[in-house]
């Protein structure tokens, strides 16, 4: 609603006021003020009124940007705990070895990164020698997620600390020889020193969270006291525009994670230029973390800015630091001290007043050099500040020069993250820079030398001394061999017997089992159910009352249906993690869910369960995640199918995340067609991921929404399932001489075939076997490890034409997929193949109408499978166009 002249009311307009006249001499006080000393002035108090009430804890809007200075002021910050001297020393042979490590490397064409790790160097040095928790001490130790770019800094850091060779320093990228570093945090490469893989922006942000999350989770459970376990994500500014990046800022402060330390290393620059050209990046980001609740430590300026702020009685410099853009800001940078005179201070008089107070030396050390990233002391004070606060995750803003140290040619050029290398007469000056007893001779060979203080050097003594005290080196993944028992077979064979009668989809059959499974005695609390808001439409409602969903609050209100069998209870030993509409958050549960067996020595079994269209489609990029994290547990794709959903639809028709999953070579991809086939899969799975000689895999299980009656399992089929195919109904030929043809499905498509059957028999005399293909993937897997195995002069057989030898007549391939996705195994059968399947986009209608569309109904396939049989003369052309007739297609 508005007033009459079309303005709307404020929310103070509605608010009761019951002393108008005491209100009126506020504000009358607050003209006074601005007519006198000047709106800045005005500003100033009303910015400190609100600070000052915030404090205090009176109820009001939070302020959301705060001045562009340090949030804590030099005289706060606490006694440096630590020799900076030989610190300083550590840092400069960290930096320069990473810069030597990439330079070597670039003869090779291999690439590599110097600009963020210079430019981040202290953050991480400071962190490693006085904050970051080992796996050796108690507990887990702490989460370290590093920038991927930053990998170099880590690898120097390792060498100096006698972890890593020279020789792997020099095979930095080159990996196939077997003692190379990857690129960037990669544990599936490196899996002793890697815990997290970062580089793909924006997943490090989001993982660091629920990763921060679980460790409540586990610890609410009685599972694991992590309360010594602190997560740590090293980010960049310009990572921060991937939605991922803050997509979870919102849960981290509402779960009060003050186990959580976001540390944004804002050099103001991203890959190709200013993160911000015309804005201030720090002052958004401390918006967008203020606002969703979250603690901030701005860490900006350098010791040396100290001088000036005390000159600067006007609050002049502040409002001009507020006021520049980033990009001119860099320019500052790259340009001399009577440039910066000119643009900087000349802008207004009082600025310029400050000036003659500074010497051209003063100037150019605030701003070439003096950032608050750049000087440990800061930082130092800046963590001690995170971990102190209690309540909400900290971020903490610090700002740095990227390539700091490289140079001129490289500090805060647009370009430095593309740049390679350093000249030699680069590294010369870089030496006189960090102090480095480096040689001229070390240089003879025209390589830049790797530089060592000595392994019994004081450097390298402090360095293994601080990290013994802190629990053990770090970045450092562990692994520990919790071999889980097999569950109780009581499971599994109530889906061995099938279900008479009574109808049930797969996807029933797999939450039946796992509810079954959850109430193991041994394994039954280690199963993490993930869900992303549809429970009830994958029929979990059941386990909500008995395993209860995961809330550290527990449930503060009286649920709307409490008085119903299945209502919805939140407890803060829950088990359920209901993540609300977020796929990306529910695979970042997952992630951290199945990799506990090596973050916090405790396996845990998670299975996510999502409607199939949304899984590997949508947030494929972090099963990416998963398989290099070395995850395990079970994606369950539900809904599954392009034909199966009714009336969803284009964009809910999944035909192809089992051709996405198969390029993942982690996923091991089943589409079972029956209850007892999931349970042998399941079963197989759980030796495979948590018994004694575990593998670093993980299952992706599509199953459906389409109610059938459910077989009992025959007898020796339990190598086949898991192998990928086995016939499961042998055609009743009608007479010695009938033409024959092998009709391969998988998932729901089998009830077509086996419906197909009965018409080939009973309309053409044709006789069909049908054989459920419960994993395409897994036989294309097993044939290209025979292939391998030829090259090495090795004779294997590949599983699929092993399974078909000797079947006569034509093979044709159905499933609810792309044919792409049976059409994976065709090299490999030695009949004559043909495939049918559902390409193109889905659409809405009931199934039998979509599966007319797509040519994949029991008639399709009978007319299909004559057309094969015609093609080899088996039968007529004529009984194909019969059939068509007669089948109306």
């Amino acid at each position: 609603m508005t007033d009459p002249v079309g303005k709307l009311p404020s929310e103070l307009d509605q608010l009761p006021d019951r002393d108008p006249e005491e209100t009126a001499e506020w504000a009358a006080s607050l003209d006074a003020v601005t007519k006198a000393a000047g709106p800045h002035r005005a500003a100033y108090l009303m910015r400190r009124s609100l600070e000052h009430a915030e404090g205090a804890g009176l109820a009001l809007p939070k302020l959301l940007e705060t001045d562009y200075v340090n949030s804590i002021p030099t005289a706060a910050e606490p006694e440096f705990d630590g020799d900076l001297e030989m610190e300083s020393r550590i840092t400069a042979w960290n930096r320069w070895n990473a810069a030597a490590m990439v330079t070597r490397g670039s003869r090779f064409g291999v690439g590599g990164h110097i600009a963020t790790f210079a430019s981040a160097a202290w953050l991480y040095e400071t962190g490693f020698n006085h904050f970051f928790r080992g796996k050796e001490g108690d507990g887990s130790g702490d989460q370290l997620y590093i920038q991927g770019h930053a990998s170099p800094g880590i690898y120097a850091r390792a060498f100096l600390d006698g972890r890593l060779s020279e020789r792997q320093l020099d095979n930095f990228r080159q990996e196939a020889g077997g003692d190379g570093l990857p690129s960037y945090p990669h544990p599936r490469r490196l899996p002793w020193l890697w815990e997290f893989p970062t580089v793909s922006m924006g997943l490090g942000p989001l993982s660091a969270i629920y990763q921060a999350r679980f460790n409540r989770y586990l610890a609410n459970r009685n599972i694991k006291d992590t309360s010594n376990s602190h997560v740590w994500a090293f980010l960049g500014d310009g990572e921060m525009d991937e939605p991922e990046s803050t997509a979870a800022l919102a849960l981290a402060a509402r779960e009060g994670l003050d186990n959580l330390t976001f540390v944004i290393n804002c050099n103001l620059q991203r890959l190709d230029g200013p993160v911000r050209a015309n804005f201030r990046v720090v002052q958004e980001l401390e918006g967008a973390f203020r606002g969703a609740g979250w603690n901030v430590v701005k860490t900006l300026w350098g010791s040396a800015w100290d001088e000036l702020f005390r000159l600067d009685t006007t609050g002049a410099l502040v409002r001009r630091l507020r006021e520049v853009p980033d990009a001119q800001f860099q320019t500052y940078q790259t340009r001399d001290v009577a440039y910066i005179r000119e643009h900087f201070f000349g802008a207004e008089p009082a600025l310029v007043e400050l000036s003659r107070l500074l010497t051209d030396a003063k100037i150019a050390e605030c701003f070439y050099t003096s950032r608050g990233g750049h000087e440990a002391r800061k930082v130092y004070a800046a963590y001690r500040a995170a971990l102190s606060h209690k309540g909400a995750p900290t971020v903490i803003l610090a700002q740095t020069v990227k390539g700091f140290t490289l140079g001129k040619g490289f500090e805060s050029k647009n370009a430095n993250h593309q740049m390679k290398k350093l000249s030699v007469d680069e590294f010369k000056d870089m030496r006189e820079l960090l102090g480095l007893p480096i040689p001229d001779s070390a240089f003879a060979d025209g390589l830049v030398p790797y530089g060592h203080p000595g392994a019994d050097s004081p450097e390298v003594r402090y360095l293994q001394e601080r990290r013994a005290a802190l629990g053990g080196p770090a970045p450092a993944r562990r692994v520990h061999a919790v071999a889980l028992p097999e569950p109780e077979e009581r499971a599994f064979k109530a889906l061995y017997k099938g279900s008479g009668k009574q109808e049930m989809a797969t996807t029933m059959a797999f939450v039946r089992l796992v509810k079954d499974l959850m109430r193991d005695k041994r394994t039954g609390r280690r199963w993490v159910p993930i869900v992303p808001d549809e429970a009830r439409t994958f029929g979990m409602e059941s386990l909500f009352p008995s395993a209860g969903i995961y809330s550290p609050l527990g449930q503060t209100y009286e649920p709307v249906d409490r008085d119903q069998l299945m209502y919805y209870k939140e407890a803060k030993d829950g088990q359920i993690l209901n993540e609300g509409i977020t796929e990306a958050g529910a695979m970042a549960d997952f992630i951290a869910a199945s990799t506990s067996y090596a973050t916090h020595g405790e396996a845990m079994i998670p299975f996510y369960i999502f409607y199939s269209m949304f899984g590997w489609q949508r947030t494929g990029d972090q099963m990416w995640q998963l398989a290099d994290q070395l995850g395990k547990g079970f994606i369950v794709g539900a809904t599954a199918g392009r034909t199966t959903l009714t009336g969803e639809g284009l964009q809910h028709a999944d035909g192809h995340s089992q051709l996405i999953a198969a390029t993942n070579p982690a996923s091991l991809n089943y589409d079972p067609a029956f209850a007892y086939e999931i349970a042998v899969i399941v079963k197989d799975g759980l030796r495979r991921m948590y018994g004694p000689e575990a593998e670093n895999v993980f299952y992706y299980l599509t199953v459906y929404n389409e109610p059938k009656p459910q077989p009992a399992m025959p007898e020796g089929v339990e190598e086949g399932i898991v192998k990928g195919l086995y016939r499961f109904k042998e055609g009743v030929p009608a007479s010695a001489d009938a033409p024959r043809v092998q009709l391969l499905a998988s998932g729901t498509a089998i009830h077509w075939a086996l419906e197909a059957q009965e018409l080939l028999s009973s309309d053409w005399g044709v006789t069909a076997d049908v054989w459920s293909a419960t994993s395409w993937g897994e036989l294309r897997r097993d044939a290209l490890e025979c292939d391998e195995a030829l090259l090495r002069g090795e004779q294997r057989v590949p599983y699929v034409t092993q399974a078909l030898e000797g079947a006569p007549g034509p093979v044709l391939a159905v499933s609810d997929w792309m044919r792409q996705v049976p059409d994976q195994i065709s090299q490999w059968v030695e009949q004559d193949w043909s495939s049918l399947g559902t390409d193109g986009f889905g659409l809405s209608d009931t199934r039998d109408a979509a599966r007319r569309h797509f040519g994949v109904d029991a008639r399709s396939i009978t007319v299909a499978a004559l057309a094969q049989l015609a093609r080899r003369g088996e039968v007529t052309a004529t009984a194909v166009k019969e059939a068509r007739e007669r089948y109306g297609l």
